[in-house]
This record gives C-alpha cells, sequence and structure tokens, in this order.
C-alpha cells in the first residue's frame, strides 16, 4: 500500500500481526474507520476534511459570555498560568476537555455542591488522580475569577479530592542502588546521561532535562524549581562531574539531549526510558514499578538514612515546606540512627533513674 501523508493525521501500521494499519487526527484524537473508508479513497479524504472542519469549528467557537467556559479562557489569559511549567500546563488542558459538555453552565450557578457532583463523576471517567487534577484546576480558575468580579468566591475550595485507593501499588518508589547501577551500565548513553543526571541532583526530570548550560557557573547549578518557584543551588560533585563528561556530545543549548544532539521533550525521554525499561522487565533485569521521579525519592531516602534533616532534604530537593521532604524520604530504613538514639534514650532514662535512686536516700547526685 502506497502510504500517503495527510497535514494533522497519523497514519501508520501496527508492528505486530495482524499488521493493520490506522489512522487517526493528532489534535483531537478522533480515529477514522479505514475498513468503511480506506486510505486514499475518496470516502477518506471526505472523512479526513469532516474531522479537520470539525477541529477547527471547535477552536473558534468563543464560549458564551458569564458560563464556565468564559471562566476558563480568562484563566488561560492570566499570566500565572502562563508561567506554568509546560506540563502543567499540558496536564490542565487535558482535564478540561473532560468539561468541554457542561462548559455553557452559567458562572452564578456554580455553586460548592455542583462542583463536588462533578468532580465525583469525574472519577469514574477519567480516574480518581486525574479527577483531582480536575478539581485543582477548577480550583485555580474559580481563584483568578474572583477579582474580575466573575464569580462571588471558589466553589473548588470545599471539595474534597479523592483518597489514594489503599490497595494501589505505591508509586515512584525509591530505585535499589544494584537497579540504579544496572541501568546506568546498560541503557542507551543518552537515556543514562539522564537517569545520572537526575540520581546525583535530586532534580525533578522535567526541571533535569530542561536545563540550560548556562545556569551552571563556578562548579554549581544555580536555578528555580519550574513547579514550585523554589530557589536552589546544587554543588556539581564528583559523580555528577563524571556523569556529564561521559554524556554524549552535543551542542544543544541544554545540558541533556537526546540522541540526535537536540534539547529533549519530556515525552520524548519519557518514551526512550519506557522503551528501555520494557525490554529489560521482559527479560527480568528490572522491576516493571521504576519510575523517573522515583530517582527523586532514592536521593531523599538516602540523605535520611544519612541523617540529614528535613529542611536540609527540602533545601536540596527545591522545595517549600520540610513536610515534602519527609514525604520524599518517607522509605528512609531508620534503624541504624534510631539504634543510636535508642542507644541514647536508654543511658539517659538510666542516669535519671540513678538520679531517683540516690534522692530517695536522702544522697545528693
Amino acid at each position: 500500500m502506497t502510504v500517503i501523508k495527510i497535514a494533522g493525521f497519523k497514519i501508520f501500521r501496527d508492528k505486530k500481526p495482524p499488521y493493520a494499519w490506522r489512522c487517526y487526527h493528532r489534535k483531537t484524537g478522533l480515529k477514522i474507520d479505514l475498513a468503511k473508508a480506506p486510505i486514499g479513497s475518496a470516502a477518506f479524504v471526505a472523512e479526513c476534511a469532516k474531522i479537520t472542519a470539525l477541529s477547527e469549528a471547535a477552536a473558534t467557537k468563543a464560549p458564551k459570555a458569564g458560563t464556565l467556559g468564559t471562566l476558563i479562557t480568562c484563566y488561560y489569559s492570566e499570566q500565572h498560568f502562563k508561567d506554568l511549567a509546560p506540563r502543567t500546563k499540558d496536564d490542565y488542558r487535558k482535564v478540561a476537555k473532560y468539561l468541554d459538555p457542561v462548559l455553557d453552565t452559567p458562572a452564578h450557578l456554580i455553586d460548592t455542591p455542583l462542583v463536588a457532583g462533578m468532580h465525583a463523576k469525574a472519577k469514574g471517567k477519567i480516574g480518581w488522580r486525574q479527577a483531582n487534577v480536575l478539581l485543582t484546576f477548577l480550583s485555580e480558575v474559580f481563584r483568578f475569577a474572583v477579582p474580575h468580579g466573575l464569580i462571588n468566591g471558589n466553589p473548588a475550595k470545599g471539595v474534597i479530592p479523592h483518597p489514594r485507593p489503599k490497595d494501589l501499588p505505591r508509586a515512584n518508589q525509591p530505585w535499589e542502588v544494584s537497579e540504579l547501577e544496572y541501568v546506568l551500565t546498560t541503557a542507551p548513553p543518552h537515556v543514562a546521561a539522564g537517569i545520572a543526571f537526575i540520581s546525583n541532583t535530586g532534580m525533578d526530570p522535567s526541571d533535569a532535562l530542561h536545563l540550560r548550560r548556562s545556569v551552571i557557573k563556578d562548579g554549581a547549578i544555580w536555578l528555580n524549581r519550574a513547579k514550585t518557584g523554589e530557589a536552589t543551588g546544587l554543588k556539581i560533585g564528583k559523580r555528577l562531574r563524571a556523569a556529564l563528561d561521559a554524556a554524549p556530545a552535543h551542542d544543544a543549548i541544554t545540558v541533556l539531549a537526546n540522541s540526535d544532539g537536540k534539547p529533549w521533550t519530556y515525552s520524548g525521554y519519557s518514551s526512550s526510558w519506557h522503551t528501555y525499561k520494557a525490554k529489560q522487565v521482559k527479560d527480568g533485569k528490572l522491576s516493571a514499578d521504576l519510575t523517573l521521579k522515583g530517582l527523586r525519592h532514592t536521593v531523599a531516602t538516602i540523605l535520611r538514612e544519612l541523617g540529614y534533616t528535613p529542611r536540609q532534604i527540602a533545601d536540596l530537593l527545591g522545595q517549600k515546606t520540610d513536610s515534602m521532604a519527609l514525604w520524599y524520604s518517607r522509605d528512609a530504613n531508620l534503624i541504624g540512627r534510631n539504634s543510636a538514639t535508642v542507644d541514647a534514650l536508654d543511658a539517659e532514662i538510666e542516669k535519671r533513674t540513678e538520679v531517683v535512686k540516690l534522692a530517695a536516700k536522702g544522697v545528693k547526685p
């Protein structure tokens, strides 16, 4: 079959039997039934034109004044939204699509029970985690709409987020050092470089992938976390320097680059990582639970086991609060540190007991 290209559509063939051809619209995700409209046929061209027209009409349709759609459009124009990390903006726009059927809801009718109902229904449609992202997004929309007089208050503020299901496995678990060493020595060089960088800095994967060379000065990395805006400085230690020296040479403006020598996108790196990991999991070499964010937990866990304070860990991770450092390091094995603490406690209680005994005998210590 001759492969044709149509702007805005992805046409491809499955890599596994029965090697079926598929086609979908990149922006909307709408698929074309190639059994009814074979590639290259008049029906196929007509379907492509129809989907393109629908997509363009949806993009140009303005929301009705005084509705939820208006509030969302206003929030998108806020500098606050524009300054968010690219991935956060993508996450917000993704969950916002779930609201398409209710965008015409008048703003004055939106109250906490209505938002709670939307949140509860979203759990069944897009899952508990995405439903909570939706709740956060709505809360931000309403928060920024209040000063403009578009709504009287934030009706999402009193809605309780869905708890994480207790039967779900832990997400982003710390890596074992043996797992880290295996990946560093077997992964493709451009993938291993990212793993080495994240594991030696504790940086969020997205921050690490987008880090520019210009922020490295005098043997240190100076940056603000994209998610929290918290400033932090990281010394380039011996292991990190070795990792940087071993990374494939490139001319990109970022510290890390893909196999073409160009800056990574998060989705691009994530795809390369999952392709590598899938093969290792299939061969029984790695656990399927390993995640890129798990490396951040690995750093925090090791530091807590070494005795560093929550504030010191938070400073390294670029977190505003000590509680986040405790959360990242909650898997730390504290038996070693606690053994010394128990010994000190035993000794102190023994000492004070002797004082009490002496006092009972009328003897001054």
